[in-house]
C-alpha cells in the first residue's frame, strides 16, 4: 500500500484531513468512516473525528473500495 504526502498546516483534525486529502467527499462521510472504525492513524484504529494530526502522521483507510489507501501528513508551517 502506497501513501501520498499531503502538505497541510498542522495540527489539523482527522475529519478535515480526510476531506482535504480527497479521501472522502464530505464531512458526513468522514465522520461515518471514522466512527465505524474504518480509519487508522499511525497503525491504530481511531474513532475520534477531532483527533489532532501532526507532521508525519500516517492516515490509512480500511475501506477496500477507497480510491486512495491513505496519506501522510506533511507540515507546511
Amino acid at each position: 500500500m502506497e501513501l501520498f504526502d499531503l502538505p497541510v498546516r498542522t495540527p489539523i483534525k482527522l475529519a478535515q484531513f480526510l476531506k482535504l486529502a480527497s479521501l472522502v467527499d464530505s464531512g458526513a462521510e468522514a465522520g461515518a468512516l471514522i466512527q465505524s472504525g474504518q480509519v487508522m492513524v499511525n497503525g491504530t484504529v481511531c474513532t475520534q473525528r477531532a483527533k489532532q494530526l501532526n507532521d508525519g502522521d500516517e492516515v490509512t483507510l480500511l475501506d477496500p473500495d477507497a480510491p486512495e489507501p491513505g496519506a501522510i501528513v506533511r507540515s507546511e508551517n
